[in-house]
């Protein structure tokens, strides 16, 4: 399997799973697709975070406002490995509970990776709303 499959197969799987998990409440599985080696960056649609410890403690406060997950659906745009590094750019739609509130957003997302230990972890997150519209995905 060749650096860039064997990334995708992370990014479908345990990412993916990640993120399915955060937007049902549980912060936990997110916390380990997260670096925690310097540098860490979060550019969200509602927060920011520079440094891993931040970063983790924004999850955590997201975790708390997620419930009732209806559907999350990716579509993967572009992708590329270089080494120890990777890049996804992807369009993220969710249907999802956020404070007890039905909410449905689309958001486009660059994220930079980096393997560590063997194992890939996020260490940059991008993400906002651009010119998506729900009705477009």
């Amino acid at each position: 399997m060749s650096d860039r499959e064997e990334f995708l197969a992370w990014f479908d799987t345990t990412w993916r799973a990640a993120e399915d998990a955060l937007h049902g409440g549980d912060a936990a599985p997110r916390l380990e697709t997260w670096s925690t080696r310097e540098p860490v960056s979060l550019l969200g649609l509602w927060y920011e975070a520079f440094g891993a410890d931040e970063a983790r403690d924004v999850f955590r406060a997201l975790g708390g406002t997620f419930s009732d997950v209806a559907s999350t659906r990716i579509e993967l745009l572009v992708a590329d490995v270089r080494g120890d590094f990777a890049y996804t750019v992807h369009r993220e739609l969710t249907s999802v509970g956020v404070d007890g509130t039905p909410r449905e957003y689309a958001l486009r997302v660059t994220q930079v990776y980096r393997r560590e230990d063997g194992a890939w972890k996020v260490v940059h997150r991008h993400a906002d709303r651009g010119t998506i519209a729900i009705d477009d995905m």
